[in-house]
């Protein structure tokens, strides 16, 4: 390892060190501020802050006039996992989802501003992981980033960049029954069992799948089902997230197969996005979202990549981590998307 490249690594490591060892879960991000400042302090950054709600702060910083934007989101999941390196991969809560990404954008913007490059900016915002209401807020900084040419959005991608991403729906399934003493139940309507049914049938009907987005798929988060042992229950709910593809008739069957007692609730409809190809970068469909649909609406004419260091199979898990030497390779990869951008 030459002396710049185990500069770069100290860097690397150490920036990311100082922002896994914040908590930020969502609601909380305000925490993360100043380690955050002082490293944007370091790389010569205008920093700008935009206040979405009581100790949640959204952060622009900004390198000459932009036409590229790096971002990604500040908030965590919890529970907090303080960092530990060990060996050459360090763990923690944060590490791929998304700290590791500010770190790898970061050391990107680093990389250019040495070559003596500007036209750069990055954007943290809140809440991705809840309400995206940092994203939604965001979208209010577009008079600071008119000339934007590309939004380059970091997520845990394996380094390949996102075709696009499905959609989301959450639809919430309640039947009705009627309450009696579990020792007569006879005397009243058990609400759990037609939902049981109706999840049932919905098991049974085949997903269509999308060549660049892959397969709809559906998980059932949450199952509730009455209020005591001893009593037959006279409500059942169930709350569903789709994952949808363009198209997506899930809904409408949800409703179709439905019991008597049944109805549908749609919380959410988020529709899926598609992102263009670019060429010398390796493209692949991803099972997860992000905030990438609605940042793209910053730039002029939508141009959006989704990528990033670091395994969707590790986010949100126990075992979050992300290799150094993967960290590294997430900067050569932002590096060489901003030159595409910049023209270079």
């Amino acid at each position: 390892m030459n002396a710049t490249t185990a500069d770069l690594r100290s860097w690397l490591t150490g920036s990311l060190r100082q922002l896994c060892a914040q908590e930020t879960t969502s609601g909380r991000e305000d925490a993360g501020l100043p380690a955050l400042r002082a490293l944007l302090q370091g790389l010569g950054a205008t920093i700008h802050e935009q206040p979405v709600a009581e100790g949640r702060t959204n952060v622009l910083a900004v390198w000459g006039r932009p036409a590229v934007l790096f971002s990604t989101h500040l908030d965590t999941v919890p529970p907090f996992l303080p960092p530990r390196l060990e060996g050459e991969v360090l763990h923690g809560r944060g590490t791929c989802d998304a700290k590791g990404q500010i770190v790898a954008q970061l050391g990107a913007v680093r990389r250019l501003l040495a070559e003596g490059r500007e036209g750069l900016a990055w954007l943290g915002v809140v809440g991705e992981e809840t309400d995206s209401a940092g994203a939604t807020a965001a979208l209010g900084l577009a008079d600071r980033l008119r000339d934007l040419r590309a939004l380059i959005n970091g997520e845990p991608t394996e380094l390949k960049l996102a075709s696009g991403q499905r959609g989301a729906q959450h639809l919430c399934l309640h039947c009705a029954g009627r309450a009696a003493h579990s020792g007569s139940p006879e005397l009243g309507h058990d609400a759990t069992w037609p939902l049981l049914d109706w999840l049932q049938r919905l098991r049974e009907q085949p997903r269509p799948a999308d060549p660049r987005l892959g397969p709809e798929v559906w998980n059932l988060g949450l199952l509730r089902g009455g209020e005591a042992l001893n009593s037959v229950p006279a409500s059942a709910v169930a709350d569903l997230l789709v994952r949808t593809l363009p198209g997506s008739t899930f809904a409408e069957e949800v409703r179709r197969l439905a019991p008597p007692e049944g109805s549908v609730d749609l919380r959410l409809d988020e529709p899926p996005d598609r992102y263009p190809e670019i060429p010398g970068f390796e493209q692949a469909a991803m099972p997860f979202g992000s905030d990438a649909p609605t940042l793209r609406a910053l730039v002029p004419d939508r141009t959006v990549v989704l990528a990033g260091p670091g395994s969707i199979r590790v986010a949100h898990t126990l075992e979050e981590c992300l290799a150094l030497a993967d960290l590294e390779a997430g900067v050569d990869l932002n590096h060489r998307l901003a030159l595409h951008f910049l023209g270079d």
